[in-house]
């Protein structure tokens, strides 16, 4: 991967940079199959890695399979074919038999397989066993060893690799055995021998043998886990030298901390700062003080007290005679974000200014004077902010509230309105911190993960269909005692292609039945803008008791007499989803639910049953992960500058964090990567991702 690297092998028959049309069992077809994967080189078919392994080492006798079990077999098909259902389903079935005995293996809804297996093939096997007309095995995991069935005697772990059409995994598996003794010799280590000790992680020709042959599923991930480390490692030390050299541009605002406004804000809240809302302040002002313009992502749970935090750093600003603007993406969160600020400011006598694309001509004008002097001033709007006809006379501080609703260039715009303002930008969708560090290695990260005082928990139950009716009758009496509630749906019509219960015919259904003679509406993405903002106001304000919706309401307004998150269908939503809507709720005095109702299988219910024992946002977006866990065992390319083919930076979070700590303590030593023992990381940047050179001044 770099040029320290041997072009050729010692027999001069092979190197690393050939083209794979002059490998042997190749040619020029295979080579244009190989293409199609990426495939160009012998190198990039060394790192062609194994997207899955079937583990032959751990093989049951047919004989000794009892219904219940989890098992591997590896049998011949003696006879196969075709089974139709009376509903129509149409299944392949086979009879594998191995030297103790046979066992029908069933594949429902897959008659395709009757084009794929063929009689006398062997089949290695995994997957439960149950008893349905006999013992039978309906298979998870399926190899056609074909000819290496004879090799499985002694046991074998063996690899899968992403393959494409014309190019089975069987022969790209057949072409790297054929290779791998030659190519593994030519591969030099990159990585310092005190690093690779240090993180226990072995050394890069090893970990190659290890994933393209290895003894055991453990030495494999051992394998795995050092290509994952390097990719990690790339990426931040990628973003961290950026963000180094970004800062060494970035001159901002020196502000002062001068505590006149933030102390007397701090003496009238009606609350407690929580523990993380107090560092998160620390961080901003330290960040607001430097030379440097600030650019920090403040991310936080849902009712975690970001927007307090915003107007902290807000009123440093005006302290020291700047403006400040907050930008959210609807008017609703913009009215919202103006009422619960102009309260907290109504002691220190500031007057916010609320700036909107609704605002008539008197009031946009009124607006513009106020702008237009050069006095302390807070101004809380939405994208009519980046309006070329909104102008600032002092801009130094801006806040971009759920950041990812917003372009670049709309936060690029904003940040324009004045002289290098500090920017914070909001979200309030939960990451663990090791990968927000990754994904966001260009802004400084603070994280809010306490429930400020007051915020009440909402009990979460999950209820099958057979309790619909008492489900039903309980949000009645909610709403009879005067309390709110929301019903929501995946969907906004019903359609011949899946049984889902839909938006507008159950509004319709509800309207009609247990909630007559109650106030309900109807909500979702197909109705223009107007008529939605018109709907939620009127929710907000108490004028109707049931909101029936789809997942518009996911980020929205705080209803505080609001009490029922009623969700249907749930296993259709994702988890961070189900957090969102659950966030809803909870936001008053009186206790407050939310209800999943549907009938789903057991892998829908135990995602359901995480999400319903816990409120923990960054939680749930780790539990999500691990559910998600092996399917695919290399994660899936990132978008972005920087790509993960091999590593997950929540799933191998562990991994993300050592390779954070090891970038941070090898720039603090070496910040352009000069010296020897970095040599080859250098020509692997530089290599592997087009920016090195620059960041890192190389060339």
């Amino acid at each position: 991967m770099n040029d320290a690297e041997p072009r050729r092998s010692p027999s001069g028959k092979i190197y690393l940079d050939m083209p794979v049309t002059y490998l042997k069992g190749v040619g020029p077809v295979r080579a244009e199959a190989l293409r199609r994967l990426g495939i160009i080189t012998a190198r990039d078919l060394l790192y062609h890695v194994p997207h899955r392994y079937e583990d032959a080492t751990t093989v049951s006798n047919i004989s000794s399979l009892e219904p219940g079990m989890d098992a591997t077999v590896v049998g011949k098909v003696i006879s196969k074919g075709i089974i139709p259902t009376r509903k129509g389903l149409r299944i392949f079935q086979a009879v594998i038999q191995d030297e103790t005995g046979i066992i029908e293996a069933s594949w429902p809804g897959q008659p395709f397989l009757d084009r794929t297996i063929s009689k006398d093939d062997t089949l290695l096997l995994t997957g439960t066993v149950r008893f349905f007309h006999g013992r039978q095995l309906q298979p998870r995991e399926w190899v056609n060893l074909g000819a290496e069935a004879s090799s499985l005697g002694e046991g074998r772990v063996l690899s899968v690799y992403p393959a494409t059409e014309g190019l089975s995994f069987k022969v790209i598996r057949g072409i790297l055995e054929t290779h791998l003794d030659a190519l593994l010799p030519l591969v030099r280590e990159y990585l310092p021998r005190e690093l690779l000790k240090k993180s226990a992680l072995p050394n890069l020709p090893d970990a190659l043998r290890m994933l393209h042959r290895p003894a055991s599923i453990a030495e494999a991930m051992r394998g795995r886990d050092r290509l994952a480390f390097e990719e990690l490692l790339f990426v931040h030390l990628l973003q961290r030298r950026a963000n180094t050299l970004a800062r060494e541009r970035r001159k901002g605002i020196t502000f002062t901390n001068r505590k006149e406004l933030t102390s007397a804000l701090r003496a009238a809240l009606p609350y407690a700062l929580t523990g993380s809302q107090t560092t998160a302040i620390r961080e901003i002002v330290a960040d607001m003080c430097s030379d440097r313009k600030m650019h920090r992502l403040l991310q936080g749970d849902v009712g975690s007290g970001k927007t307090i935090v915003a107007l902290f750093a807000s009123l440093l600003a005006m302290e020291n005679g700047y403006q400040a603007a907050i930008m959210a993406p609807t008017e609703l969160l913009a009215e919202q974000h103006f009422r619960t600020i102009s309260n907290l400011l109504e002691p220190l006598n500031i007057m916010p200014l609320l700036v909107t694309g609704s605002l008539n001509t008197r009031d946009r004008a009124d607006a513009a004077k106020r702008m237009a002097e050069e006095v302390p001033l807070l101004v809380i709007g939405t994208h009519a902010l980046v309006q070329e006809s909104t102008l600032f006379a002092r801009l130094g501080f801006v806040t971009i509230d759920e950041q990812h609703r917003f372009g670049v260039e709309h936060r690029a715009k904003l940040s324009a309105k004045g002289e290098a303002p500090d920017v914070l930008l909001m979200s309030a969708t939960p990451i663990p911190r090791s990968l927000a560090l990754t994904l966001y290695g260009d802004l400084d990260v603070s994280t809010l993960t306490e429930r400020p005082a007051g915020r009440q928990p909402v009990t979460t139950v999950i209820r099958g269909e057979k309790g619909r009716d008492r489900v039903l009758a309980f949000v009645r009496r909610e709403t009879d005692s005067g309390r709110q509630a929301y019903i929501v749906y995946p969907v906004i019509e019903e359609s011949e292609k899946t049984d889902l219960k839909a938006a507008t015919t159950m509004f319709q259904s509800l309207s009609a039945g247990v909630f007559e003679g109650k106030r309900v509406a109807l909500l979702h993405g197909k109705l223009p803008a107007a008529e939605r903002d018109t709907t939620m106001r009127a929710f907000r304000d108490g004028q109707i008791d049931v909101l029936v919706a789809t997942t518009v309401i996911e980020v929205g307004i705080d209803v505080a007499n609001a009490t029922v998150m009623l969700i249907e269908h749930p296993e259709r939503f994702g988890l961070s989803q189900l957090h969102q809507l659950r966030g809803r709720v909870g936001r008053g005095a009186e206790a407050s639910y939310c209800i999943l109702l549907g009938d789903f299988g057991p892998d829908a219910g135990e995602r359901l049953r995480i999400f319903a024992g816990t409120e923990d946002g960054f939680e749930i977006a780790r539990a999500d992960l691990r559910i998600r866990g092996m399917g695919n065992l290399f994660g899936q390319e990132q978008s972005g500058a920087a790509t993960f083919r091999i590593a997950d930076p929540i799933r191998d979070e562990a991994l993300n964090i050592d390779a954070r700590i090891a970038a941070e303590e090898m720039l603090a030593k070496d910040p352009e990567l000069e010296k020897k023992e970095h040599a080859g990381i250098r020509g692997v940047l530089s290599s592997r991702y087009s920016r090195a050179l620059q960041l890192f001044r190389v060339g």
